[in-house]
């Protein structure tokens, strides 16, 4: 089980620095794709079936995609750790990767729980493919990458989960609600990461932050990003407007 050997990882890491004695870091050669279960079916986004919100069926549907998301975050963190570890980073960029996967993987396990609650498991239902492909493409690119993953992708998270939280509400899914919460106030730090070690490596470049977030975002993720934003949160996580909502204006015609 992937979020077992994640948590175990994780604390291993986190013993060895608490003793004094951080593991060395080393250079590997990740697989160009993580170890998957038979299920869920991956299909292109445009093939999952759409589920209706109200029903108990549509809101199955919508714990199947988080804990869908939680999974390949999971990937994610490790991914970003291994992959540029040829690039000589502060101890404390792997701290904070090695907090982020350990914590995607309890956000998996707290979503697995509700979808068991409520009768149904992670490969119940097929689930879209395109979720590593910002991983590909930014595969040789660490800042890309950063850009892409924490700052806009799971930045998305901050702006789609509090409707999330309000419909679990409805339903009266304490379960969920619970479980969402916890994966809302975590994520915002996901973010915060991403950006915090955007920043370093600008600064190591002599790169204007957010005209080189522009343009790696215009490159890797040319929908860019798309509003209704929780500015509060994108804030609170070093995100200032003035970084998404010119890419977002751009893809909406209002350039």
């Amino acid at each position: 089980e992937k979020t077992a050997l994640s948590h175990r990882h994780a604390a291993t890491w986190r013993a060895s620095r608490a003793a004094g004695q951080p593991l060395e870091i080393g250079v590997a050669a990740p697989p160009d794709f993580p170890a998957r279960p038979e299920k869920p079916a991956l299909l292109d986004p445009r093939d999952v079936p759409k589920r209706k919100p109200g029903t108990t069926e549509g809101r199955n549907a919508i714990l199947h995609a988080i804990a869908h998301i939680e999974l390949n975050a999971v990937d994610l963190h490790w991914d970003i750790i291994a992959r540029f570890a040829d690039v000589k980073m502060p101890i404390g960029f792997y701290d904070d990767w090695v907090k982020c996967a350990d914590e995607e993987s309890k956000h998996f396990n707290l979503v697995c729980d509700v979808l068991e609650d409520h009768g149904s498991h992670y490969g119940a239902m097929p689930a879209h493919a395109g979720m590593w492909r910002a991983a590909s493409e930014t595969d040789t690119d660490f800042m890309g990458r950063l850009a892409v993953v924490p700052m806009v992708l799971e930045a998305r998270g901050l702006d789609v989960t509090p409707g999330m939280i309000t419909l679990f509400e409805k339903a009266k899914d304490r379960l969920a609600v619970e479980a969402l919460e916890t994966i809302y106030a975590e994520e915002v730090w996901h973010v915060a990461y991403g950006s915090k070690w955007f920043h370093f490596l600008c600064g190591r470049h002599e790169l204007d932050p957010k005209d080189t977030f522009h343009d790696l975002v215009r490159r890797y993720f040319p929908g860019g990003p798309k509003p209704p934003f929780n500015e509060e949160k994108r804030a609170e996580a070093g995100l200032p407007p003035d970084f998404y909502w010119p890419l977002a204006e751009e893809n909406s015609g209002g350039h």
